[in-house]
């Protein structure tokens, strides 16, 4: 049989759309890795980062 009288016969079938990838708990950024955030893994610009991060967590207190 050909396609069309298969498609007559037996109607059209549509595939659900793909479902979204999970995020499996991963961290796509480097500034949101913990060692980035607390300057640890010794860049520089990292450590100033953290600095600041720090001086604001501390600012209200």
């Amino acid at each position: 049989m050909s396609e069309i009288d298969d498609i007559i016969e037996i109607g059209m079938v549509f595939r659900g759309a793909s479902k979204p990838k999970s995020d499996d708990g991963k961290v796509k950024t480097k500034a949101k890795k913990k060692k980035y955030i607390t300057g640890a893994h010794g860049s520089g610009s990292a450590k100033q980062k953290a600095k600041y991060r720090q001086q604001r967590a501390n600012r209200h207190k």
